[in-house]
């Protein structure tokens, strides 16, 4: 720096571009840097660094946590050297994973001079813990040897996964044609980052000339040698446009340097010079537009560093490295070459394609490892188990060894039982064993890291969802309102409460509808539908209601009229039943003391309304029904029945509301109470966890096979029976009336019936009328040549007729037919004697 520079290309790692950044802010010169990636030398305090490499720390961390993601993985370890540069790659990494809902569980730092037995004191303990995902941020020269420990302690293993970043892919590729086999050997199932370059004629020149120019032949370019390669251009250019635009190199001298140099006797500050053209300078390094053997070299005006940052994905087997696929800024994990940003929005890449070709992970598998395991680190699984001391049957303490049994307990170690690996846990009781503890509290102990789960009748609900991870509900629950009943009196009425009153208004109608279509069909045959008006009237009338009974005396003869009344009888059968059956339940249904009907009911009431000790109940009441607190009541379930009795005007409660599987208890010993309304909330019972905790999703495939085989039905029956009363949850108490609703169809069919009776009778009127009408065909003959039987004479006729007994129609109809004959006959033998020959 004493020697006048312009520009600085390098240095080889973050630490060092630190300490150089300092310097060249200092003297205007600006530093392009082609390997330092840590992300803090982008901001704005040191604004003379370039980074002339493609993405910095923070791409390459959010490359490794979309590859966690990927595989379903949540935790990793990280293992990374102690300075500058391994902390900043280990922020980034912290905050990929966050915003994909990941976490750094466990942080490995290494010294730079550490020695092999302080790399494996800290693979120990990385061994020791849950996550079996472990990322590997340091620098090449000495990345080697954690791997070198990482094998005796056999930790590439199957069930291992190990992320390198691109500092490996660097080693491996400085070694060509080929690594040795023990370098190889200690890296098998890596997977690992580096920097994409496209091929090109300008990057194969460069690898064959290096190649030919060094003296030690395993010698090869790497990544950041293509980079270094185009950053010494990326200056040149700039200098030579800073020159072309007529821009003149002169230097300075710092007042405040010479202040310092005055006052140090080892520092030769007085010899540094400042650029004084160094933002131009820097100006001319940031338009640079050119392609390179990295590919297109364009600078982010944001970062200083060079757009569309992408890497190949590389997984290291046998005695080389496979490429499974690429990760670049704008279209995330792809088995596909990355293409530049303003291409890529062109064609329309979506970014929710991700995919990897298949990799061959530690132990020659592959399968994809689960990434975790129980940590091997002799402590048990604190589960959180609520004291309760009413109902006990779900959860409690007894003198078990586990210290707590019950229906709960039971659901959750049939489900650990079916887990693949085994599962250490200790119980821990939670409350003071004289009331029901809150279990709002527990899941904040759980979400605290007090407890590591909490099992037990724990309801599912949004506030609780937001900080723990619940698993699959292995109890279906709901909010339900428990009420008292009585019996209900009976009203001197009650007789007519089964119908609604259009259901009574349209059966009278049918009643004398029918009876009249019977009058019509049964009129000209049967003597007991014929006699005076004022007999044939009352004759309809009692025919009419007494098929309400089946109490008719009058015989039916006609078919018509048969038919007519078989199908009203079916119809009067189901109406009987069904009066008969709603009036039975009006007699003896009981009715809610309280006159609550439901959930509306409850609100608009001021009553009080009970809860029990430790429920969700109360905030949702509070919160979400905006019920004041005063109304509300803290019960214990032995003091439901009691409260319940007493009433609201008498210390008591109106109402309880609480979780369906207690009311179902409560019920199933107490038969003067029942559930009023419908469940106001659908939720479920289930085992609280961490969030991510990888033992909630396990569980919850356990739970769902405990359904599947029935054992989770056994269990409840085993701890929950249904008592001496039949629960009666979710069922109304009030009888509903019947209504025309239910019954339009059998009306239907009736009135259908009645219809073709009537049609085809008085079809049947009309043929017999044109035969029996006298002087009907001569009429017809004189006026039209067209027969027209459709002209009466008279109506009167017509009504007469229709009056008239079928008999009589009958032998009216023959004796006209065999008058007809005989005229024909007499007038045929006259027409014959007139043409005799007598007579000509």
């Amino acid at each position: 720096m004493e020697k006048e520079v312009v520009a600085v290309v390098g240095p080889q790692s973050s630490g060092i571009a630190h300490v150089v950044s300092h310097v060249v802010n200092e003297l205007h010169v600006p530093l392009i840097s082609f390997a330092a990636t840590d992300p803090a030398l982008a901001s704005g305090q040191y604004p003379y660094f370039v980074r002339a490499i493609r993405g910095d720390d923070s791409s390459q961390m959010a490359a490794v946590a979309d590859i966690v993601t990927y595989y379903g993985w949540r935790e990793v370890s990280v293992i990374y050297v102690d300075n500058d540069y391994g902390r900043g790659g280990v922020d980034a990494l912290g905050d990929a994973l966050e915003a994909k809902r990941g976490k750094v569980s466990f942080k490995a730092p290494i010294p730079p001079d550490a020695v092999a037995a302080t790399v494996v004191d800290l693979l120990v303990q990385v061994s020791m813990m849950e996550s079996r995902v472990c990322v590997v941020h340091v620098s090449p020269d000495s990345g080697l040897a954690i791997f070198d420990a990482a094998r005796s302690l056999d930790m590439m293993a199957s069930g291992y996964v190990w992320i390198a970043t691109e500092w490996l892919a660097a080693a491996v590729d400085s070694t060509r044609p080929a690594a040795d086999h023990r370098t190889m050997s200690l890296i098998q199932g890596v997977v690992t980052l580096r920097q994409y370059t496209p091929d090109s004629g300008a990057k194969r020149s460069l690898t064959s000339r290096f190649a030919t120019g060094q003296r030690n032949r395993s010698a090869a370019v790497n990544a950041y040698g293509l980079s270094a390669y185009d950053a010494v251009w990326m200056a040149a250019r700039a200098i030579d446009a800073f020159l072309d635009d007529g821009g003149n190199v002169t230097f300075s001298i710092d007042p405040r340097l010479q202040q310092e140099a005055n006052g140090s006797s080892t520092l030769r500050l007085d010899s540094l010079r400042v650029f004084d053209q160094g933002e131009q300078l820097l100006q001319k390094v940031m338009l640079a537009n050119f392609t390179g053997v990295t590919g297109d070299v364009r600078f982010s005006a944001a970062t200083r560093s060079l757009v569309d940052p992408a890497y190949e994905v590389l997984n290291i087997g046998g005695t080389g490295v496979r490429r499974v696929g690429y990760w670049s800024n704008h279209s995330r994990l792809s088995v596909a070459a990355p293409t530049p940003t303003a291409t890529a929005r062109k064609n329309g890449t979506r970014v929710d394609e991700q995919r990897l070709y298949s990799v061959v992970w530690p132990g020659e598998t592959t399968s994809p490892p689960r990434g975790w395991v129980f940590p091997n680190n002799g402590r048990l699984l604190r589960i959180g188990v609520p004291y309760r001391t009413t109902y006990k049957q779900f959860v409690s303490k007894d003198g078990s060894p586990d210290g707590a049994s019950g229906y709960c307990i039971d659901v959750f170690k049939a489900a650990v039982a079916l887990l693949p690996y085994p599962v250490p846990f200790s119980f821990i009781l939670f409350g003071d064993g004289v009331k029901n503890p809150s279990y709002s509290d527990l899941v904040s102990k759980v979400a605290d890291n007090y407890f590591d789960a909490a099992v037990g009748d724990v309801s599912i609900v949004t506030n609780r969802t937001r900080v723990v991870d619940f698993t699959q509900p292995y109890v279906e629950s709901g909010l339900v309102i428990l009420s008292p009943v009585k019996e209900r009196s009976s009203s001197a009425w009650a007789f007519l409460k089964p119908f609604t009153l259009g259901m009574w208004a349209v059966t009278g109608a049918f009643f004398l509808f029918v009876g009249a279509v019977i009058w019509v069909l049964e009129h000209r045959f049967n003597p007991e539908f014929r006699g005076s008006p004022r007999k044939q009237i009352v004759t309809i009338f009692w025919f009419s209601f007494s098929t309400m009974f089946f109490a008719h005396r009058e015989n039916t003869v006609s078919s018509l009229g048969r038919f007519v009344l078989l199908i009203w009888l079916f119809v009067v059968l189901i109406i009987n039943s069904s009066y008969t059956a709603s009036l039975t339940s009006i007699l003896t249904v009981q009715q809610l003391s309280t006159g609550i009907q439901g959930l509306d009911g409850l609100l608009a009431s001021a009553d009080p309304i009970g809860y029990q000790v430790g429920s969700f109940a109360k905030s949702y009441i509070m919160q979400e029904l905006n019920v004041p607190e005063s109304r509300l009541r803290e019960l214990n379930i032995d003091q439901y029945a009691t409260s319940l009795k007493l009433g609201p005007h008498n210390g008591g409660v109106a109402a309880i509301v609480d979780e369906l599987p207690y009311v179902d208890l409560f019920l199933s010993t107490n038969c003067q109470f029942k559930t009023v309304g419908q469940e106001f909330t659908k939720s479920g019972w289930g085992f609280a966890f961490q969030r991510d905790s990888p033992l909630a999703v396990d569980l919850s495939t356990a739970i769902l096979t405990l359904s599947e085989n029935g054992d989770l039905q056994r269990i409840h029956d085993k701890w929950l029976s249904p008592g001496q009363c039949a629960s009666s949850q979710g069922t109304d108490v009030a009888a509903d009336r019947l209504n025309l609703s239910s019954f339009w169809g059998l009306f239907l069919i009736s009135g259908i019936a009645c219809f073709i009776a009537l049609l085809v009778f008085f079809t049947r009127i009309l043929c017999q009328y044109g035969k029996y009408n006298p002087g009907a065909d001569e009429v017809a003959e004189e006026e039209s040549p067209v027969r027209r039987p459709e002209k009466l004479r008279s109506i009167r006729d017509l009504m007469t007729f229709v009056d008239m007994k079928e008999e009589e129609v009958k032998r009216a109809i023959r004796r006209k037919s065999s008058d007809d004959r005989r005229d024909r006959s007499i007038g045929s033998s006259a027409g014959a004697s007139s043409f005799s020959p007598s007579t000509v």
